[in-house]
């Protein structure tokens, strides 16, 4: 019988199989080693399987092999127990410095009758389909079936985003899989910490931990799969941190019918219409909206190892989704050259009128800000905003807008209308120098992303002919802060049909009154108390 000893050395086994491999083998019973050794694809090897009173198997990715005849006997699964790690409470243990991950499959009185033998690999490169995703620092969320490689991926994103970006990452590794067994980290994972997790239940709290004590630009999680954990990730990214993460699910749609994480896309709320608003729509009273802005920016679907889907702007499509307007991802995929081919999914000026409300619109802004110059930046003076969801929202508009505290040196100023009514001197001044005043009803992050909208457009000159929506919903906006200081009706300039259509959707959510009154060309919106 050939030993231990012999069958480990470098030499006797193909030279395309790498340290990490010949470890994992090692570890079989002395007789299944040969069957294995003499495998010319033994590079392709995906686990080895063996389960009490059966011959055992090695999985290759197109074949499964039987390497023996004999069964497994409960001394070859406590030769393989007995030079592995100690299980944990998922079942799962590992070899020291290594990927490789051993599964048992325990009885009703908690022995092991099962061990799933399973090969693990840093494959450097797979980042290379979504390395413009990950740069970006907006959070992204990782979706596919078993097997497609989510893991393998978030260790690189781990390795790249440490090393090459320099960015302080840390890996909270729930079963050591993507930094492996052991104390020391896989190198894998780069310069990335690990904090690993005692039990599957204590993920969220090591999340938070992670947030708490280390202070990382990044935060990598591999399966969120339960509310608490969902809930954890929104802390997160709330904090300002970018999370990228695998979840269960194959694609969007999957995870918006999961109640459980349908929050990490936004959520799900029924919403009652009312009538004048349901007829506008051509739809049922009781209508599926967002109920918050989403826990993560961009959504990709594994289909495979070289191609997959992307969803850049999660927010825009869930609106979409629940509008029942098509919502096709980006696709990319990777050529024989090893260069990214991309294929554009519809762009949001594909949709109909019926764009989504404005409570939920920052659709909007991520479509128009694709024409704001980035060399011209507005100075932006905010008194009364809240600060956090000002900077959340600002992440949009790049270098567009910088912010100011002084009065005199800003190109506008925004605030509450309550905070307008107590300083309306300073700000009837500032309108009187030239400095526009911009006002918000609360502090909510859709509605400061619209006003900011709002502001780029006009400072910068895009309310134009060329921006007719835009300048329409401004000119709605304004009508309404008149009416607020007293106003009964005010008369809109005449408009065609879609932009009334915007205006009647500003006046039903600030609650007043709009009809529609003259006739083409010069019919027009009046709003009114």
């Amino acid at each position: 019988m050939t030993t231990l000893q012999t069958r480990i050395e470098p030499e006797s086994m193909p030279r395309h199989i790498d340290e990490d491999l010949r470890k994992l083998i090692a570890k079989v019973p002395p007789h299944l080693f040969e069957p294995l050794k003499a495998r010319e694809d033994i590079n392709q090897l995906l686990e080895v399987v063996l389960d009490l009173g059966r011959e055992p198997e090695a999985r290759f990715q197109n074949e499964t092999l039987l390497l023996t005849t004999q069964e497994v006997t409960e001394e070859d699964l406590q030769y393989v127990i007995d030079r592995i790690s100690a299980f944990g409470e998922d079942n799962r243990a590992g070899i020291e410095r290594t990927l490789h991950r051993i599964s048992a499959i325990r009885n009703r009185t908690g022995k092991i009758i099962g061990l799933t033998l399973r090969v693990g690999r840093a494959v450097y490169g797979t980042i290379k389909s979504i390395e413009d995703l990950i740069f970006t620092g907006k959070s992204v969320l990782l979706l596919g079936k078993p097997g497609v490689g989510k893991t393998t991926l978030l260790r690189e994103v781990a390795r790249v985003l440490a090393d090459t970006a320099k960015k302080r990452v840390v890996v909270v590794d729930t079963s050591n899989e993507i930094a492996g067994d052991g104390n020391i980290p896989h190198p894998g994972i780069g310069r990335a910490r690990r904090m690993q997790v005692a039990s599957p239940d204590r993920q969220h709290a090591v999340m938070i931990e992670a947030v708490e004590n280390h202070m990382p630009e990044v935060i990598i999680i591999d399966e969120i799969g339960n509310e608490l954990d969902a809930q954890a990730a929104r802390t997160i990214a709330e904090r300002g941190v970018q999370l990228v993460a695998t979840a269960h699910g194959n694609t969007l749609d999957n995870l918006l019918a999961n109640p459980t994480l349908s929050d990490l896309v936004g959520g799900i709320q029924n919403v009652t219409l009312g009538d004048a608003e349901a007829r506008r729509r051509r739809s049922q009273k009781t209508v599926q909206e967002r109920r918050a802005p989403p826990t993560f920016d961009i959504l990709v679907e594994i289909q495979s190892w070289t191609s997959m889907a992307v969803h850049p702007d999660v927010a825009s499509v869930v609106d979409r989704i629940l509008r029942g307007i098509p919502a096709t991802p980006e696709n990319r995929h990777l050529d024989e050259d090893g260069e990214v081919q991309r294929q554009a999914g519809h762009a949001l000026e594909d949709a109909d009128d019926e764009s989504p409300d404005f409570e939920t619109e920052e659709s909007v802004g991520t479509k128009r800000q694709t024409g704001v110059p980035p060399s011209k930046a507005i100075h932006l003076m905010p008194y009364g905003v809240n600060k956090g969801k000002l900077r959340q929202a600002l992440n949009k508009y790049n270098s567009s807008i910088e912010l100011t505290g002084n009065i005199e040196a800003a190109d506008a100023v925004v605030t509450t209308k309550n905070d307008y009514r107590r300083k309306q001197r300073a700000f009837r001044e500032a309108e009187q120098e030239g400095t526009p005043v911009y006002t918000i009803r609360k502090n909510t992050l859709p509605q400061i992303q619209q006003i900011l909208q709002a502001i780029v457009h006009q400072q910068l000159g895009n309310t134009s002919q060329s921006d007719p929506e835009q300048r329409a919903v401004q000119e709605a906006e304004e009508a309404v802060v008149k009416l607020e200081e007293g106003a009964v009706t005010v008369d809109l300039a005449p408009r065609k049909s879609h932009l009334r259509h915007l205006q009647h959707k500003v006046a039903e959510k600030h609650k007043f009154a709009s009809t529609s009154k003259g006739k083409e060309p010069k019919r027009h919106v009046v709003i009114s108390r």
